[in-house]
C-alpha cells in the first residue's frame, strides 16, 4: 500500500523536555488508525509533526512524499486541532466556500458544499451565521472543514470533545463515509469508544515512545486482562488492580487474574452482589499497556 504520512526515528524536544523518542511510523493509504496514549504521552506532538506545525528536533517526517512545511503538499491534508478559533461573523457556507477555495478539489460548487455539511449534519445552518452556533455546532463545523478539500488523508484531534452523543455518532458517521470512499484518517480521541468504534488500527503512545501498533483486536489480546465488574457500597485495596472506576453503584476492575482477584475479593469479608467477569474492552487493553509502561519506566 501507498504510504501517506511516516515518521522515521522522530524525536521533539521542548527544552528540557522529551515529547517524543524515536518514533517510527506509516500510516498507509486507505487506514483509519486510532492514536491513544494518556495526557503528555506525545499524541498532539505528533499529530502536529505530520501537519507541519512543529518540526522535528531529530529524525524524519513526510507527508503524502513530502515536506509536511510545503504548501502544495499540505493541499493533499485536512486538520482539525483539539482547539479552533472560527470567525464569528462569517455564515457556516461562506466559510466552508472560503476553506475550500484553498484546495484544487475543493468542496466549491452549492452541490458539494451542500453535501460536505449534509455529511456532518450541518445542511440546515449553511445560512446561519457562526457568532450564534451553538458550541457542539462550532466543533462539527470544525472537524467538517477538515475536509473541504477534499483531502488524501485527515488528522482529527480529539474531534467530539465535548458533544452528546447524538452529535458524536453524526461525526462518526461522517468520518465513515469518508473513509468508505477511500479516505484515510487519523484521530486522536480520549473516548476510548469512539476508537473501538471507528478505528481498524490502533497506535499506543506513552512517555514519547510507541508502545503499541496493531489491529483492534490484536490489542484487545495482548493485554491479557478482564474486566470483573460487581456491586457494593465500598471496597478495600486489592492487588493486582491494573484500574477501576465506579458507575452507578458498581466497581469496575480491570485485572490479568481475575480468578486471584475473586478469591481476595471473598476472603475481604466486603459483601458485594452482581459478579461478572467480561471479556477485555480496548479501555481495559489500554489501562493495561499504560500501567505496565509507567511501572516499567
Amino acid at each position: 500500500m501507498t504510504t501517506l504520512a511516516r515518521t522515521v526515528e522522530v524525536s521533539r524536544r521542548y527544552g528540557d523536555v522529551l515529547a517524543l523518542d524515536r518514533v517510527s511510523l506509516d500510516i498507509s493509504e486507505g487506514e483509519l488508525v486510532g492514536l491513544l496514549g494518556p495526557n503528555g504521552a506525545g499524541k498532539s506532538t505528533l499529530i502536529n509533526l505530520f501537519v507541519g506545525l512543529r518540526k522535528p528536533t531529530s529524525g524524519l517526517v513526510e507527508l503524502l512524499g513530502g515536506a509536511p512545511s510545503d504548501p502544495a503538499v499540505r493541499r493533499g491534508m485536512g486538520v482539525t486541532p483539539q482547539e479552533t478559533g472560527l470567525p464569528e461573523a462569517l455564515r457556516v457556507g461562506e466559510l466552508v466556500d472560503f476553506v475550500a477555495a484553498h484546495f484544487p478539489r475543493g468542496s466549491r460548487t452549492p452541490q458539494a458544499r451542500a453535501a460536505l455539511l449534509a455529511r456532518f449534519g450541518l445542511e440546515d445552518l449553511a445560512k446561519r451565521q457562526i457568532g450564534g452556533l451553538s458550541g457542539g455546532q462550532k466543533r462539527r463545523l470544525a472537524v467538517a472543514l477538515a475536509f473541504a478539500g477534499e483531502p488524501r488523508i485527515v488528522f482529527l484531534d480529539e474531534p467530539t470533545t465535548g458533544l452528546d452523543v447524538e452529535a458524536r455518532r453524526a461525526l462518526w458517521d461522517g468520518i465513515r463515509a469518508f473513509h468508505a470512499d477511500g479516505g484515510t484518517v487519523v484521530l486522536t480521541s480520549h473516548y476510548l469508544e469512539e476508537i473501538e468504534a471507528l478505528a481498524h488500527r490502533v497506535v499506543v503512545v506513552g512517555h514519547g515512545r510507541l508502545l503499541v501498533d496493531d489491529t483492534v483486536q490484536a490489542v484487545r489480546d495482548m493485554a491479557g486482562v478482564r474486566r470483573v465488574t460487581l456491586s457494593a457500597e465500598s471496597l478495600p485495596a486489592l492487588p493486582g488492580v491494573l484500574g477501576s472506576s465506579r458507575e452507578d453503584g458498581r466497581f469496575h476492575l480491570v485485572t490479568g487474574d481475575s480468578d486471584r482477584l475473586v478469591v481476595d475479593l471473598v476472603r475481604s469479608g466486603v459483601p458485594f452482589t452482581g459478579l461478572e467477569i467480561q471479556p477485555t474492552t480496548l479501555e481495559d487493553a489500554f489501562l493495561a499497556i499504560t500501567a505496565k509502561e509507567t511501572a516499567d519506566a
